[in-house]
């Protein structure tokens, strides 16, 4: 099925529609927001919202899906090594966890903290980088497919809590857990290429 071409006036309502989501989420949580609510603040109608949006959840994973794409356009892959200097870090932004690039952008820092979204967000992502992180961990460290989604998982999770725990905010003392962290996965990643060998 090809893709009906969006006109420029649908793609402003739809813009404006996700903006005013976004705006909504920086003062309550996603639980307490209604398409009313969304409706009033882009100063559009409920038949409006209902053209382009079921409901929440489809703005929520519109909303989602652009900064997965804003992320995946600056995404690489940290090196498998262990001596990853902070600098490092800084000046590779592309090496950075997916939820981190997301945050780079400001809009989304307060829908990543909605304390009601987290396992959502995760699951996002999870569905978006399963097969690439995976097959990339497997090429790391040489296990099957079924371990290295477990430790995709496990470690986008962790990612994830400690990026929240700085509330996606990059200062000295998340460089300093990013780069441990980073240590302690690639030795991981080592010791099982190693003991496969």
């Amino acid at each position: 099925m090809t893709k009906r071409k969006i006109d420029r006036r649908t793609r402003y309502t739809i813009n404006v529609i996700k903006e005013a989501f976004l705006e909504l989420i920086n003062q309550h949580s996603y639980s307490q927001i209604t398409v009313a609510q969304v409706c009033r603040q882009a100063e559009i109608t409920r038949s409006t919202f209902y053209l382009h949006f079921n409901n929440l959840t489809d703005v929520l994973n519109s909303v989602l899906d652009d900064a997965l794409m804003i992320s995946q356009n600056n995404a690489g892959s940290l090196p498998l090594t262990n001596n990853i200097s902070i600098d490092y870090l800084k000046q590779n932004e592309s090496l950075l966890p997916t939820c981190q690039r997301i945050a780079n952008s400001q809009k989304y820092r307060a829908l990543l903290m909605d304390p009601d979204l987290s396992e959502y967000i995760i699951g996002r992502i999870a569905n978006h980088e399963r097969a690439s992180t995976i097959s990339l961990i497997q090429e790391r460290t040489g296990l099957d497919q079924k371990d290295a989604e477990t430790l995709f998982i496990y470690t986008l999770h962790g990612s994830f809590a400690i990026n929240k725990r700085h509330h996606f905010i990059k200062d000295d003392e998340w460089y300093h857990e990013v780069k441990m962290l980073n240590q302690f996965i690639n030795a991981g990643y080592h010791f099982f290429k190693e003991k496969r060998s």
